[in-house]
């Protein structure tokens, strides 16, 4: 699994993704790595391409919000009805009953075309 994040971690950095774009999933992984002592900073540094400085600051917010994304460029853009556990919930019911939410869509299609 190490392997694996660090092969990641390796991948985005070489690969030119933008640097003032680091990815919450690359964050995530540098501070496990991180706080399990898996690897020392500076691999984790070199690996995930940014400063030490950046580091940091993500460490702090991950610890005083448990989130690697600044509150204030989370809630950017229009507001969202559901967080991303309950949109990981709905699909779950869709995957586990799709005859129920098919009949559901066209009975909902059905009526909106007779409406109008």
């Amino acid at each position: 699994m190490i392997d694996y994040k660090i092969n990641y971690l390796n991948y985005n950095h070489h690969h030119g993704l933008p640097q003032d774009k680091i990815s919450c999933d690359v964050k995530i992984a540098a501070i496990r790595l991180y706080e399990r002592n898996l690897l020392d900073l500076d691999d984790i540094l070199d690996y995930c391409g940014f400063s030490e400085r950046t580091f940091y600051r993500i460490l702090k917010l991950w610890r005083e919000t448990g989130d690697v994304i600044n509150p204030a460029q989370s809630l950017q853009g229009r507001l969202r009805l559901l967080d991303q556990d309950d949109v990981q919930y709905v699909l779950r019911l869709v995957r586990q009953n799709p005859d129920y939410f098919q009949a559901s869509t066209v009975s909902f299609y059905r009526q909106s075309v007779h409406t109008e």
